[in-house]
């Protein structure tokens, strides 16, 4: 019987290949199922949220803030079945259609390669900018699972504009009847001193009254006090880039040449339902941007 250098048989090895294999198909499996079952328990537990809240939606919204890095994460039922959810949210294409509704996106190109799939987007301001003025920063993309009942897509970038850095933006769905689907995304992204001074900046400047989302106190008539400062930031930022998912999954099912309208119209009508938080342009500015913009996308 032949051996290798280290005096360990050839059968042996094969066996030790196919159970190692077998361990490491177990983990994994273990892993979905922990997290599709933890996705389903946190639908639980939102139920009273999710049916009575501000949004006057399924949706509840939180952020967090630690000493460098900034989330905020929405969880939301739509009106889809996991079946096309699942479909219109795994394919790396179809990111680049959900993220340029994005005021702040002003190209989104889909790259692949054998074994990998990146995003390439331009980061600008929010009005119209040619990309090549804005900053460009190259996403991973990976579909971590794709199974029957639970989906996970994570998209990620090591450093941002302005020393940020540990950009993440991961989406988790999973199946709540043969109508509904629970999704979970959540936005995050670290910082450091040059993004610190930039945010401050920005937030004792133009920033300075704007709110994100979360209810922190109520005035004596009873109307609330929103978050503001980074969280409220955050909040921003994580809510436009769900309501960018939302009108894409509201415009999959239409006929191709229906759906780019319909996913603007939708993202804008949608955001100006929290203007107080979201509103930055008129419609007829963000259409003729965002118009110009998709059709200089799909000339390159």
């Amino acid at each position: 019987m032949k051996k290798n250098p280290n005096n360990i048989s050839l059968p042996s090895l094969r066996i030790f290949r196919v159970l190692l294999a077998l361990l490491l198909a177990a983990v994994g499996s273990g892993v979905q199922a922990q997290d599709a079952n933890s996705l389903r328990a946190r639908h639980a537990a939102l139920k009273d949220r999710l049916a009575n809240n501000q949004f006057q939606r399924p949706l509840f919204l939180e952020s967090a803030q630690s000493a460098s890095d900034l989330r905020g994460d929405v969880f939301a039922v739509v009106e889809h079945p996991f079946s096309t959810v699942k479909k219109a949210l795994q394919s790396v294409d179809h990111w680049c259609d959900i993220l340029i509704l994005h005021l702040n996106i002003k190209r989104c190109r889909a790259i692949r390669s054998p074994g990998t799939s990146r995003l390439s987007l331009a980061l600008g301001k929010k009005y119209d900018q040619p990309p090549e003025d804005a900053f460009k920063l190259e996403f991973a993309y990976r579909v971590a699972v794709a199974a029957a009942d639970y989906l996970q897509v994570r998209i990620s970038a090591d450093e941002g504009p302005l020393g940020t850095r540990n950009y993440r933006l991961h989406l988790q769905a999973v199946p709540v009847d043969a109508r509904h689907s629970f999704i979970h995304m959540s936005y995050s992204y670290g910082y450091g001193l040059a993004a610190r001074v930039a945010m401050k900046a920005y937030l004792g400047t133009i920033g300075r009254e704007k709110v994100g989302f979360s209810i922190v106190n109520r005035l004596p008539d009873g109307r609330p006090v929103y978050i503001r400062n980074v969280l409220g930031l955050v909040e921003r930022n994580a809510m436009r880039y769900y309501l960018a998912i939302d009108a894409y999954l509201g415009a999959y099912a239409l006929p191709a040449t229906e759906q780019v309208e319909r996913r603007l119209q939708t993202w804008y009508a949608s955001t100006e339902r929290y203007a107080t938080q979201l509103h930055e342009m008129q419609r007829s500015e963000y259409l003729e941007m965002k118009r110009k913009e998709i059709r200089r996308q799909r000339a390159e």
